[in-house]
């Protein structure tokens, strides 16, 4: 069996009844939208691979040694690079530490988490597009710490990097929230 598809088997027995946020969209949905960018892109078998179990160690009872013990290192490092380290902390402390360790992530976890970000902001226009300004009801922060948090994921994901998939994400953000021209508030830590 290739590592695409074992992903794909590994990752829909992990997310198995879990939706999206709020919705009634399988959850799967995401990390095999989030695979799909990435082949699309042309990167290869264990970026996909990654893309695909990106969500498994933060949102479901697989570890990082269960993906490592099925992987590989590689994998293994890529995923842990794509999940919030401790849930525990506030949602301004864990998106602070994505933002600064994503400025100096290796490319192969950006490439994934930018993957990962382009498809929850096109799912978030795509939910907006049918129930407006309710839809920020779904997160633990409202619209304008939700552009902060993307705009400074942006800027961290194009330190020292460029690739295709930054250039969509700032066109879906900008899109979106509109240009980049005003202020954008500091988060409150």
């Amino acid at each position: 069996m290739n590592v695409i598809e074992k992903a794909l088997q590994v990752a829909s027995r992990a997310h198995v009844r879990q939706c999206r946020k709020h919705t009634d969209i399988p959850y799967i949905t995401h990390p095999v939208a989030v695979g799909m960018m990435l082949m699309k892109a042309g990167y290869g078998d264990d970026i996909v691979a990654a893309g695909i179990l990106h969500d498994t160690v933060e949102d479901t009872t697989l570890s990082l040694a269960d993906i490592e013990r099925e992987f590989g290192l590689t994998i293994a490092s890529i995923v842990e690079g794509c999940s919030e380290p401790d849930k525990s902390l506030s949602w301004e402390k864990r998106k602070q530490h994505t933002i600064e360790f994503l400025k100096t992530a290796p490319e192969d976890i950006k490439v994934v988490a930018c993957a990962d970000k382009l498809h929850n902001i096109r799912s978030i226009m795509n939910d907006y597009e049918q129930i407006g300004d309710m839809v920020w009801e779904r997160f633990n922060r409202g619209k304008v710490e939700q552009e902060w948090y993307y705009r400074n994921v942006i800027e961290s994901l194009g330190y020292q990097s460029n690739f295709k998939l930054i250039d969509e994400l700032k066109v879906e953000v900008e899109r979106f929230f509109g240009p980049e021209d005003t202020e954008i508030p500091s988060s409150n830590e």
